[in-house]
C-alpha cells in the first residue's frame, strides 16, 4: 500500500504534473528544431516537427502509464520498448516522404534526418530524459548552423573546372534546359559564350543552285555553347546528361592543354 501512494505521488498515474512537464518540454524544444527548419524553409518545418516531437512523447507516455488499470502483479507483464520501437519504424514514412531524387540529385536527406531527429528528442522527453533531450537539441543547432560555417572554411581540393562546348539547335529554347541541368547536376557555371553556326540554311541553298543540283532539305541552325563548369562531382556525368537532351548535337570537353 505504501509503495502504491509512492508511485501516486510521483506521477506514475499518466495524468500528473510530471507528465504535463515532459509534454511540455518536448513541446518547446522540438519547436525550436522546427523554427530553424521554417527560418531556413524547408518542406517540414515548425508546425510538422513540433507535431512529431509532441506525439512521440505521448506515445511514450502512454507505453509508460496507459496500461496501469490492467497489469495484475505476477500475471500482466507489460514492455514499454515495444512502442518506443514502434515509434522509430513508424516515423521513417514521414521521413521517406520528404525525400525525393531529381535526376542524380537526391534532396530532402537532411529534413528528413531533422524529423527522425525531433521523433528521438520526443521519446526522450515522454521517456523522463530532459537532460538528454536538452543536451541533443543544443547539438542539433550546432550542427545546423555551426558546421556550414566550417564547411565554408575546409579546403575544396575536390572541386574541378572543365571547359565544355555544346552544339544544339538554334530556335527552340534550349539555353534555358542546359543551363537548368548544369544546376540540378550540382554544377556552377561561369563564362558563358555563345557562336552561331556560320553556314545557315541560306548559304546552303545557294551552294547546291551553283552546283545545279536538287538541294538537300536544309540542317537545323546550330549554336554552339561554350562555359566554364565547377563541380566536385566527375563532368562525365554532366556530359552524359547534357547529351541526354533533345536537340544537343555534340557535347565535348576542351582540353585545356590543347592549342
Amino acid at each position: 500500500m505504501h509503495n502504491l501512494i509512492t508511485l501516486t505521488a510521483q506521477g506514475l498515474v499518466g495524468e500528473g504534473r510530471l507528465q504535463l512537464e515532459e509534454l511540455a518540454l518536448a513541446f518547446v524544444l522540438s519547436s525550436l528544431v522546427g523554427l530553424e527548419r521554417e527560418i531556413r524553409q524547408k518542406s517540414a518545418g515548425l508546425r510538422t516537427h513540433t507535431l512529431v516531437g509532441v506525439s512521440a512523447a505521448l506515445f511514450m507516455l502512454i507505453s509508460k502509464y496507459g496500461f496501469m488499470d490492467v497489469i495484475d502483479a505476477g500475471r500482466i507483464v507489460l514492455d514499454p520498448s515495444r512502442v518506443a520501437a514502434q515509434i522509430v519504424s513508424g516515423i521513417g514514412f514521414i521521413g521517406g516522404g520528404v525525400i525525393f531524387m531529381r535526376r542524380d540529385a537526391v534532396r530532402g536527406l537532411t529534413t528528413a534526418a531533422a524529423i527522425w531527429f525531433t521523433a528521438a528528442l520526443g521519446m526522450a522527453c515522454g521517456a523522463g530524459l530532459p537532460i538528454l533531450a536538452i543536451a541533443t537539441t543544443v547539438a542539433h543547432f550546432i550542427v545546423m548552423v555551426l558546421f556550414p560555417k566550417l564547411l565554408k572554411q575546409l579546403p575544396r581540393s575536390g572541386e574541378q573546372s572543365t571547359e565544355l562546348t555544346i552544339s544544339y539547335e538554334d530556335s527552340r529554347g534550349l539555353l534555358r534546359t542546359i543551363l537548368v541541368s548544369c544546376t540540378e547536376l550540382r554544377f556552377a557555371i561561369d563564362g558563358v559564350r555563345l557562336e552561331e553556326e556560320s553556314q545557315n540554311a541560306e548559304q546552303l541553298l545557294d551552294a547546291a543552285d551553283r552546283e545545279g543540283t536538287a538541294p538537300a532539305s536544309p540542317r537545323p541552325r546550330l549554336v554552339t555553347l561554350t562555359m566554364l563548369v565547377h563541380g566536385k562531382r566527375p563532368v562525365s556525368h554532366l556530359i552524359t546528361g547534357l547529351g541526354a537532351i533533345d536537340g544537343v548535337h555534340e557535347v565535348r570537353k576542351i582540353d585545356p592543354d590543347h592549342d
